[in-house]
């Protein structure tokens, strides 16, 4: 079984759902998307298999997002695209691709939603949230 996150470990919700994933018993395969961008189709193909449109991959917050105009309600998924290939601090993240789907993981214990296998014990989050019980339960 292959699990795969298009990871930026600068980022406490992709740092996070790594950690979950690895709680559950599992070794990714880790792609530093910022490092190693997909390609035009690899991201198609991921945004298709979310259910997203391509608007709702962009990332805002500490990107170029504003300064290349990309609020413009008129541009198009090609151009929004465009820009995710040319800037892929972009791309919101982290992506997770599992047997079970492909999800934007935000918040981070979206994860569990499509990991195969079930949590190995509590995981708290970086900020000290209580996400899963000891007993590997998802807690509310």
């Amino acid at each position: 079984m292959t699990i795969t996150i298009y990871h930026n470990p600068d980022c406490g919700t992709s740092r996070n759902t790594l950690a979950m994933i690895r709680n559950s018993g599992t070794e990714p395969t880790v792609i530093e998307y910022l490092k190693t961008p997909p390609t035009r189709p690899e991201l198609m193909d991921l945004i298709r298999r979310m259910g997203l449109t391509v608007r709702a991959l962009l990332r805002e917050k500490g990107t170029p997002y504003a300064m290349l105009g990309l609020d413009d309600v008129t541009l198009t998924d090609d151009q929004l695209v465009d820009a995710m290939m040319a800037h892929p601090i972009l791309i919101n993240r982290p992506i997770v691709v599992t047997p079970l789907g492909v999800k934007l993981c935000r918040p981070s214990e979206a994860v569990l939603d499509i990991l195969p296998d079930t949590q190995r014990g509590a995981f708290v989050k970086e900020d000290g949230e209580k996400v899963v019980a000891a007993s590997g339960q998802r807690l509310a």
